[in-house]
């Protein structure tokens, strides 16, 4: 048996992890009698034939380990069947290159668009096992992504850190963080921060209402305000617009990203002095934490799982706590936001906390 790993779309902790899980798995099932495949930063790598044979050493020491040892790219899905002329489009390319392999199965991890390139792959005859990572864990029919409690353990832990220089400063602080679609790790940071204003995409904000929530803590005698902001947040204007409207007006924006617009608004609805910290792409390096370790364990245990019992066309997910198949079909193109009725949401507002709207 040979098996093809890549790993597409962003990077985030746990890859090395999952990887790790899908091959020791496999080894101790098919001994020497599977052979397993790097293949270089993910379709890219495909599409271009660049492939190592493995051994069980390079799955070594490396469970704690940031990043993916095989590298990642992104590759757009709009452009997988495009060529230019007189050459092959990206997906012949990458059957040519499964053909020439002789895989018996590719083994891919990533998130949404990744997903819409594995099914395609899928459909057109290639065996293919996947595994859910993305630290937004917007990926429809799981639960739970690998990545995102690591990423929630470190946007917590920048929240933490900035509400003894709130306190000290009596400032409000505005936090963005990682989720241009979804807001699940907004949301559970915020929660497990203590922030005290949570905006997310699911839910479009109004500045006069945050300002009336911070203005309400002043009141009370709160020296400060913290503000976990997603990075896709829309106010509600810009839900009433249409797709070509809110894309034209956002390259107008003359602010980096939508906290710095929002710290002007209340800063003139407040008065007070507004601070933006973006911890950006810290949010998807390091090493996973224990939670995602055991996760990309039971994950790449399940995928080697799927590839004996030769059921492909499926995603490993989490379902009711249990790891379970879900055909590629059902989760290429679809996006898990949070529904604004969750109780989540419910347990936020319950809290005091003000959601923005």
């Amino acid at each position: 048996m040979k098996i093809g790993l890549l790993t597409s779309g962003g990077d985030c902790q746990g890859l090395n992890a999952a990887l790790r899980g899908v091959a020791k798995a496999l080894y101790n099932e098919f001994g020497s009698n599977v052979t397993i495949c790097g293949i270089r930063d993910g379709y890219r790598g495909l599409i271009e034939g660049d492939y190592h044979p493995m051994s069980p050493r390079d799955f070594s020491d490396i469970l704690t380990l940031g990043g993916t040892i095989l590298g990642t790219s992104r590759q757009s899905f709009k452009t997988m069947q495009t060529a230019e002329e007189n050459d092959d489009t990206k997906l012949e390319k990458m059957l040519a290159t499964c053909k020439r392999a002789d895989f018996d199965c590719l083994v891919i991890l990533g998130g949404n668009g990744t997903h819409k390139t594995a099914n395609l792959l899928s459909e057109h005859g290639v065996n293919v096992v996947t595994l859910p990572k993305t630290i937004d864990n917007d990926l429809w029919g799981t639960q739970m992504t690998f990545g995102f409690q690591s990423a929630m353990d470190i946007a917590v832990q920048v929240i933490d850190s900035i509400h003894s220089t709130a306190f000290s400063h009596s400032r409000v602080f505005i936090v963005e963080v990682m989720g241009h679609k979804a807001g699940w790790l907004t949301l559970h940071a915020g929660i497990a921060s203590g922030a005290d204003v949570i905006i997310i995409p699911e839910i479009p904000y109004s500045a006069k209402s945050i300002a009336s929530a911070i203005e309400k803590r002043n009141r009370s005698g709160k020296r400060f305000s913290i503000i976990a902001v997603a990075e896709g947040a829309i106010s509600k204007e810009e839900a009433k617009m249409s797709k070509k409207e809110f894309k034209a007006a956002r390259a107008e924006m003359q602010y980096p990203s939508i906290s710095y617009r929002l710290a002007d608004e209340l800063k003139a609805l407040t008065g007070q002095e507004i601070r933006v910290t973006i911890p950006g792409h810290f949010q998807r390096g390091g090493a996973p934490c224990p939670a995602d370790r055991l996760l990309c364990t039971r994950l790449g245990v399940a995928a080697a799982g799927l590839i004996r019992d030769g059921k492909f066309g499926n995603m490993v997910a989490v379902q009711n706590d249990k790891i379970v198949p879900v055909p590629l079909k059902e989760v290429a193109g679809k996006l898990k936001t949070v529904p604004v009725d969750c109780a989540l949401i419910q347990t936020a507002r319950e809290l005091g906390l003000s959601m923005g709207d």
